[in-house]
């Protein structure tokens, strides 16, 4: 028995396509060729001139592959992408200062109260949990509206378990170096690169936020402090914020977290280069260097 039509939603990730409809309907068992030739008549232009990728996948105009093969109107569950990201700082937004308040609870003679360098951490990193929450709901605008549900588990894992658990169990607990004295010019350090970090990372957020308008998708050239160094200056001003809480809480908790997510962060910051390269041709100044000047 032969299937049903299925209705696809689509949008522009670049440059509005005036006749593109929000939606159109086609057949699972259907090629992602006669995808390509419907949205072909619908939008006037040329198959070869559209580029279709489905939770930023690219989609291959070929009669062989199906539409249900390349994952189009597979009908998993979708979330949208701000809701994601509140979700992932949420974790860390409430783990720390569960664990900062719920000392004695937790830990085995924590009858002394935090130290100062305890309470540091504990302001700082919340902070910064903080700031990525208004981000999210008030800064940041999404080239994908939605990402499948499922892989809000895996996202989340990140931040829940290594920013939030890890570094928060090891940093508040009466053993552990942060309960020590530390010394006064490696805090006061630390809490200056913290603050520029976080207020240059937001600048940078800033500025990534006016090349798109309102409910766009459009990509334009970012320039500003740090673009001229890096192709991702919001990336090394993270990881600036996050040096600056290692100096203050001297946690291998916090390294161990720092560590992974720069490593996640270049891997973007290079895919990143390279998108520029092919979306923005010659109004793009090439980059030496994805992330951190004189290293990567």
């Amino acid at each position: 028995m032969a299937s049903k039509p299925i209705t696809l939603q689509t949008e522009s990730r670049g440059k509005r396509i005036p006749k593109l409809p929000s939606d159109t309907s086609i057949y699972v068992q259907g090629s992602t060729s006669d995808l390509y030739d419907r949205l072909s008549k619908e939008t006037g232009l040329a198959a070869t001139r559209l580029r279709i990728t489905c939770d930023g996948k690219p989609v291959p105009n070929d009669k062989k592959i199906t539409v249900g093969s390349a994952g189009l109107g597979s009908g998993s569950p979708q979330i949208a992408w701000r809701t994601v990201f509140v979700i992932e700082y949420l974790g860390p937004l409430l783990i720390h200062p569960l664990f900062y308040f719920l000392r004695p609870y937790i830990y085995t003679g924590a009858h002394s109260p935090p130290s100062t360098l305890q309470t540091l951490s504990c302001i700082t990193i919340t902070l910064h949990f903080l700031k990525r929450e208004l981000e999210t709901l008030f800064v940041h605008r999404f080239s994908n509206a939605t990402m499948p549900a499922r892989n809000i588990f895996k996202n989340s894992a990140h931040y829940w378990v290594l920013s939030g658990l890890l570094i928060a169990y090891f940093t508040y607990s009466p053993t552990s170096i942060t309960a020590g004295k530390g010394n006064p010019i490696l805090t006061y350090a630390g809490l200056a690169l913290y603050a520029i970090g976080e207020l240059a990372n937001l600048n940078t957020h800033l500025v990534l936020r006016n090349l798109r308008s309102p409910g766009g998708t459009e990509r334009g050239v970012p320039r500003g402090l740090g673009f001229d160094w890096v192709t991702c200056p919001n990336y090394l001003f993270e990881i600036m914020a996050w040096v600056g809480i290692l100096m203050i809480n001297q946690s291998w908790s916090t390294a161990v977290f720092l560590a992974v997510a720069g490593v996640q962060m270049a891997a973007w910051a290079k895919k990143k280069e390279g998108r520029y390269r092919k979306e923005s041709g010659g109004k793009y100044k090439k980059k030496r260097f994805a992330m951190v000047p004189g290293v990567w």
